[in-house]
């Protein structure tokens, strides 16, 4: 594999990355598999004792674990729509950031469908789902979604790293032997030829074109299996869209913060520009502006409509004794917030938008519980004599550790992924970019006709 000098230049920068694991990066996943014990033990606890440990109950049959799904897959989606849109349309100053906007699509898909099963009472019939599924059950179709979308993901995540996986193989790393072994097995053989570039950018461009619709289409169907009850809050026209939106808005908030910390990580200042977190800041500007249309619609049409079990809930989202504070905070910081910090000039700088992304993902997570809770809390039917516990839910401490310990899995395969693979892709900065980087420590790269071997 020969590259070119400014992709030499990305290479030999981040080269030591993969080849070592620093004392902080030990700490950092000590801590992830600590967490992640701690979870298995809350598991263990919820499997010996029932769900009776957590705080679900006949009428909130869902809670912690539901939110973190539809949190963490549409993070997924909205990776794989970003990476597919920045690859499609050849967006130069994209390139550096389509990899970490892969890793979160992998990575999200992989922890989110865990919070399902968390949920499920009988793991021993858990293949039931699969060889006796009800066609005719939005939970099938959302099974039969995720899963084909992780063969996509997976595919698409595959085809960007053949050509980095093939640099890795000739470029003598300092690693063990079975890693380079790994390298040589995944490169496919891969050695730059004209034919092989053509065939591999034409699989890209399929799986690009596939996974956009794919990741509207299956967020579509997660916001169907509320949207087709009868529930109050839930039984809305509008959810398909506004789900979309939504998973696009939190996964460019979380896209940003990703970015912030490799750039600190790794000094990754002259691939992770100013200018890239501006872009973002921009696309998390229009996109904030329009969840925000999406979310004041269902709030004024279920105030306006006065129906009985809308205005319950409508009350339950707007008093302060009950959601009104997090009510506020979620709009106030999780849509206003984003807007004003990213419109204002003054304030459009590199950290005030991590900030402001990092407050906006919280918000966003909030979000996702107020459309769960709340209207799980709101019964139908009339309930005498029962206890505050079976219709107000709390989450107890095994689904929050639980949830820590999703949390933790998240950020360990992003430490573990980062150390066997450059989070800047050294292949996809196929000319010489330096136009693009306002770092003021970056030095113009050499002319592109300067070729030197891998």
């Amino acid at each position: 594999m020969e590259l070119n000098s400014y992709q030499q230049q990305a290479f030999d920068y981040q080269r030591p990355n993969i080849e070592k694991f620093s004392k902080r990066n030990w700490f950092w996943i000590i801590f992830y598999l600590l967490w992640i014990i701690a979870g298995g033990y809350a598991l263990y606890l919820q499997i010996a004792k029932g769900h009776g440990v957590t705080g679900m109950r006949d009428n909130v049959v869902w809670g912690l674990f539901i939110v973190n799904f539809i949190f963490f897959i549409g993070l997924s989606y909205a990776g794989a729509i970003i990476a597919g849109l920045l690859h499609l349309f050849k967006v130069p100053w994209g390139k550096p950031i389509v990899r970490i906007a892969q890793m979160m699509t992998i990575i999200s898909v992989i922890v989110g469908p865990v919070f399902i099963l968390l949920c499920v009472g009988r793991f021993d019939r858990l293949h039931h789902l699969f060889f006796y599924p009800r066609i005719q059950s939005p939970m099938t179709w959302d099974v039969m979604a995720v899963l084909t979308f992780f063969v996509g993901a997976v595919l698409f995540f595959y085809m960007a790293i053949i050509k980095d996986l093939a640099v890795y193989r000739d470029a003598n790393l300092k690693i063990p032997k079975w890693r380079q072994k790994i390298y040589n097995i995944l490169a496919l053989g891969y050695r730059g030829a004209a034919s092989q570039k053509r065939h591999l950018l034409i699989s890209q461009n399929l799986l690009a074109l596939i996974m956009i619709p794919l990741s509207i289409i299956v967020a579509s169907i997660l916001s169907w299996i509320f949207g087709m009850t009868l529930r109050p809050g839930w039984h809305s026209t509008i959810f398909g869209p506004y789900f979309v939106v939504g998973a696009l808005y939190s996964g460019c908030g979380v896209l940003i913060v990703a970015m912030w910390v490799y750039r600190r990580m790794y000094k990754l200042d002259k691939y992770f520009t100013d200018k890239h977190f501006v872009y973002l800041g921009y696309i998390m500007l229009a996109l904030a502006a329009g969840y925000g249309y999406f979310t004041f619609s269902e709030y004024f049409t279920h105030w306006f409509g006065s129906e009985k079990w809308d205005s319950e809930l409508i009350h339950k989202l707007f008093s302060p004794g009950e959601y009104g504070w997090w009510t506020l905070f979620a709009n106030l910081f999780g849509i206003l917030l984003p807007i004003l910090i990213v419109a204002i000039p003054a304030t459009r700088k590199v950290n005030l938008i991590t900030a402001a992304a990092f407050i906006m993902v919280i918000a966003m997570w909030i979000k996702r519980y107020l459309i769960i809770v709340p209207t799980l809390e709101t019964t139908l039917l009339p309930m005498q004599d029962t206890r505050t516990e079976y219709v107000k839910y709390a989450a107890t401490w095994p689904e929050w550790v639980l949830t820590g310990a999703g949390i933790a899995t998240f950020f360990l395969f992003f430490t573990l992924v980062s150390k066997y693979v450059t989070v800047v892709p050294v292949s996809g900065l196929e000319e010489a970019e330096p136009h693009f980087t306002h770092h003021p420590h970056h030095q113009p790269a050499p002319k592109k006709e300067e070729v030197n071997p891998a």
